[in-house]
Parts: structure tokens; sequence; C-alpha cells
């Protein structure tokens, strides 16, 4: 990662672990955060890949105390959109921004060109590091999460509403998956650790299922 001591930054938020631990990384590095980036379904109800309902997000930028912006878009015109967001970000003077990707090369080839194109630096702190390291670094640290989203062609429904901690970990490597899910086998959502302000109390509800995923309802 680049250095980022002393400057401000935007960070791609999915609400999920691996941009929580982004975050935490860059603030460590000196990094200033004054704005979580999430995009939207088209319709606005639901967040991409995680699923998670606008207040969640919400609440999540309320205990970290830094202001949230959610852009909306079709997969379709999800590049234009997210473009046009860092625009906006650009004229209120960020110029680094800041990723969750581990080791997919065609996403950061992603982040780093739309950065580039309103010469802006894309920052990504967890990358090429051990899955289990990362883990490690994401529960010794007190983060708490819960599985809130499988891929049901590579994981039973069980998992949903499980806790991320070392038991679910070993179980999911048994399962024959990504122990980080960084291929979207699994995704969570944050409900604390040391970068809240205090602990969100989410209720968990039912379980629907869509293009081959299971979600679990997260609220309020």
């Amino acid at each position: 990662m680049s250095d980022l001591n002393g400057r401000d930054f935007f960070c791609s938020w999915s609400g999920g672990k691996d941009s929580c631990l982004a975050l935490y990384k860059a603030i460590q590095k000196g990094g200033h955060p004054r704005c979580l980036l999430t995009m939207f379904g088209d319709d606005g109800e639901r967040s991409k890949s995680h699923n998670l309902p606008p207040e969640v997000i919400a609440a999540q930028a309320g205990a970290l105390a830094i202001p949230s912006s959610i852009g909306s878009a079709s997969w379709g015109e999800y590049e234009k959109v997210f473009l046009g967001y860092l625009a906006d970000l650009k004229n209120d003077g960020l110029v680094d921004g800041v990723f969750g990707d581990i080791d997919l090369v065609p996403h950061r080839e992603w982040v780093e060109r739309v950065c580039c194109e309103h010469g802006m630096m894309a920052h990504l702190p967890l990358w090429q590091e051990a899955r289990r390291k990362l883990l490690a670094d994401f529960i010794e640290a007190g983060f708490k999460a819960v599985i809130v989203v499988v891929d049901e062609k590579k994981l039973d429904r069980s998992f949903l509403g499980r806790e991320l901690d070392w038991q679910t970990i070993d179980d999911l490597e048994a399962a024959g998956v990504d122990a980080c899910g960084e291929e979207g086998e699994y995704h969570t959502v944050v409900a604390g650790g040391p970068i809240f302000g205090h602990d969100l109390n989410f209720k968990y509800g039912k379980i629907s299922h869509n293009e081959g995923y299971g979600f679990l309802d997260v609220s309020l």
C-alpha cells in the first residue's frame, strides 16, 4: 500500500469484513477517512453483493463516525455511475481511495483504472496477504462479523448467521472454499470492532434465495 500517512481518503465500503479491515489498516497507516462509498442496485434498496439495506450501511457509518455516500446502479451502468461518484469525491479534494481486494487481478486492474481516470490513487491494504493472516488480523483486533450471503453452489445455507470465528473459518476451509471468500463464496456484515464507537445490534431475519445465492435478512 502506498503511503497514506496524513492523507484524507475515501473507502469503498461493502459493509463486510474485507472493506472493514482495509479501512482499519489504512487508519493504522495514518490515513484520515472522510467518506464511505457503497454501491447499491438500481432500485437503491439493497447493496451490491452483500444485500444490505441502506439503514444498515448508515448505522455502520454512524458508529464509525465517517460520512457515507450511496450510489445506485445496475451492473450494466455500474462503472459509469461509479466514475461519477469518483468525480464528486475528487471535487471535494479526495485523491486517494482504499479498497478491500486481496488477490483478484482483474479487480485490482479495474479499481486502479477507474481511479486513474480521475487522477486518483487506489490503495489496497490487503493485497496478496495470506488468508489466515488477514483473518487473524480481523479477529484478533476484535472485529465482529456475521455471514449473511452464501453461494449455494459452494456452501450450505447453514453457514448463514454464523459468526466469523476460527471454528467457522475451519469449517469454511473444510467445505473447500476460500477462507476469505475472495471469489464470492460468502459475504459478511460487520457489527463492531476497534474503530466503531459502539457495537451494532443487528437483527437477523428470514433467508431468501436468488440466482443460486442465499441471503440472510439484516435489519436494525
